[in-house]
């Protein structure tokens, strides 16, 4: 339909409206118009970037004046008229109303403290000499898991700098995100930068609830890996059969790396009811996904596959009955059979490892550990690990049973094959790699664990205790901190510079209980040096000390401060 025809005399337009647009008298239409407009202005930019010498400015400028002032007056007659011509923008939608957060409030003294602790958290990133004050970016994990033990809601006002901190380090993402809540997570929405947020945290509400069938099974089919893998331990929290159910959904169409990222998500909760999922995984086309399911099944003592992996076990390893039966015998595999390799046993050995010795040790290490005592005279684990070993196989031997005391959690075994903390790592059985005891230790109850490394660094010191410590409960028990301090104090008397025992030292500053600070009151004092000390040595002791005892008076006031007036009556807040 086309609007009625409007028409004037004498200079005035002749227009008319019609459904295509406006067109004037002479044929020229509204987008003509825009065209030209655009043309003319592209033509003064360019006239104004060259120079009016060099470009010849539109001919259509006003005249009388010279060229440059011409060319100005018409770039400002222009812009006027382009910003005339803006459509305005639609209004945008609102954000949605941030949620309710019902945790209870910080305390006025720990909300100034985690104030701090965000506004300092990169202030020793640069390295160098960090003096006598403490790192207060070191201590922010330890303050938000406190924060989060006792139920505490982050402050509004932190919630950009708690994100922000989050995503520079993701060590400190699972507290952080907890402590941040559902507000932070509203938060994190309205910024692309805090988009890991979003990416799904178990327990957070950008995951759907486990009993929502629908909204599970349409995330698990279109989200990010990040939120599938999310989703998955969530969903595994609340119902294993249902995590199950819902990886089997889509198990042959992942990709293998995939594949191996969501089996590798059942070892939490790890039972019975996995065997017939992790037996099927056992024939999958890829060998990390094989090697995976197997190792999880050897997590099961009781599952087929450890009774398969038993019995290839226990015809390589037996008593020397020629010996008086007090001789372990080792006959490594001759060959990596087909049913050996479907049990996940890997045929190629890594480069410098004999084809036997790499398969004996798979086999051992993925066999149970009750099958030792009645297979070696009805021996006790620590009667085993101590029998002498025909033909140099007892290093591969104590090493896969090494591995399979960690991979079963038996804390006997790994008591076992650590041995003695006094013996020296080299001079006793079991094994004598720091990495493979330090994985012994931390199956070792935690009472035990501290007495075991308290003993080890009186015996042997500081050098060789870092991986041990590492795995000790925090705040270290009071035997591992007496003999970490006593060790330290060791190693300024005997004037060497205290750079050596940095690691433990940042340790220390982390774990050892702070009602330590005023016992080592006394380590602060600069001593007097030795003739054969090394120069300055004493008052880089003194001053690593004087950092240590202000760190844990500051772990301390952090304690207090979160603690609350009305459970610390009276308790005085003291700064470092």
């Amino acid at each position: 339909m086309t609007s009625p025809t409007t028409t004037t005399t004498g200079t005035t337009t002749t227009t008319t409206r019609t459904d295509t647009g406006t067109s004037t008298a002479s044929g020229t239409t509204t987008a003509d118009a825009t065209e030209t407009a655009t043309t003319l202005w592209e033509k003064l930019v360019v006239s104004a970037l060259l120079g009016t010498d060099r470009r010849t400015p539109p001919a259509d400028l006003p005249g009388g004046k010279d060229a440059p002032v011409a060319l100005l007056d018409a770039a400002a007659l222009h812009t006027v008229r382009r910003r005339a011509g803006l459509m305005l923008p639609s209004a945008a939608r609102p954000p949605e109303v941030a949620p309710r957060d019902d945790r209870r409030p910080l305390p006025e003294a720990a909300g100034r403290r985690l104030g701090h602790l965000l506004a300092d958290r990169s202030a020793h990133s640069g390295g160098g000499r960090r003096g006598a004050a403490p790192d207060l970016g070191e201590l922010l994990p330890q303050w938000l898991a406190a924060a989060n033990a006792q139920g505490y809601r982050a402050p509004a006002a932190a919630l950009p700098a708690l994100l922000d901190a989050a995503r520079a380090r993701t060590d400190l993402r699972p507290h952080a995100l907890t402590f941040a809540g559902p507000r932070g997570l509203w938060l994190a929405g309205l910024n692309p930068e805090w988009k890991f947020a979003l990416r799904g945290t178990p327990g957070h509400s950008a995951l759907p609830p486990a009993r929502d069938t629908e909204a599970v099974r349409r995330l698990w089919e279109e989200g990010l890996f990040a939120e599938r893998i999310a989703l998955l331990s969530a969903v595994r929290a609340e119902d294993a059969g249902a995590a199950r159910a819902l990886l089997g959904t889509t198990w042959p169409t992942e990709r293998a790396e995939d594949r191996l990222l969501f089996l590798d998500s059942l070892r939490t909760g790890l039972s019975a009811a996995d065997e017939p999922f992790l037996e099927q995984a056992l024939s999958d086309r890829s060998r990390n996904v094989r090697s995976t399911a197997a190792e999880l099944l050897s997590a099961l003592p009781g599952s087929a596959f450890a009774r398969r992996m038993a019995a290839r076990a226990a015809t390589c390893v037996s008593m020397d009955r020629t010996g008086g039966g007090q001789v372990v015998v080792v006959e490594a595999p001759h060959e990596c059979d087909t049913d050996m390799q479907r049990d996940g046993v890997l045929p190629t050995p890594p480069t410098g490892r004999g084809e036997r010795s790499w398969w004996l040790g798979q086999l051992v290490e993925a066999a149970p550990l009750g099958t030792w005592p009645d297979r070696l005279g009805g021996r006790t684990p620590e009667e085993i690990v101590a029998l002498p070993v025909l033909d140099e196989w007892a290093d591969d031997l104590h090493a896969a049973w090494c591995r399979a005391a960690v991979r079963q959690r038996d804390a006997r075994w790994s008591a076992a094959l650590l041995g003695p903390p006094s013996v020296a790592p080299t001079g006793g059985t079991g094994t004598s790699s720091l990495a493979e005891r330090a994985q012994l230790l931390a199956v070792l109850p935690a009472g035990e664990r501290a007495a075991w490394t308290a003993s080890f660094i009186s015996a042997h010191g500081l050098s060789e205790a870092f991986q041990l410590l590492g795995v000790c409960a925090v705040p270290w028990a009071e035997p591992v901190g007496r003999a970490v301090v006593d060790a330290l104090d060791t190693a300024r008397d005997a004037g060497s510079y205290p750079w050596s025992f940095s690691g433990v030292m940042g340790l220390a500053e982390r774990c050892l209980d702070p009602a330590e600070a005023p016992r080592l009151e006394l380590l602060t004092a600069t001593p007097d040096e030795p003739e054969d000390a090394s120069p300055g040595a004493g008052g880089y002791w003194s001053e690593a000390f004087r950092r240590l005892v202000s760190t844990l008076r500051l772990r301390s006031s952090m304690l207090a401060e979160l603690a609350g007036p009305e459970e610390a009556p009276g308790r005085a807040v003291r700064e470092p």
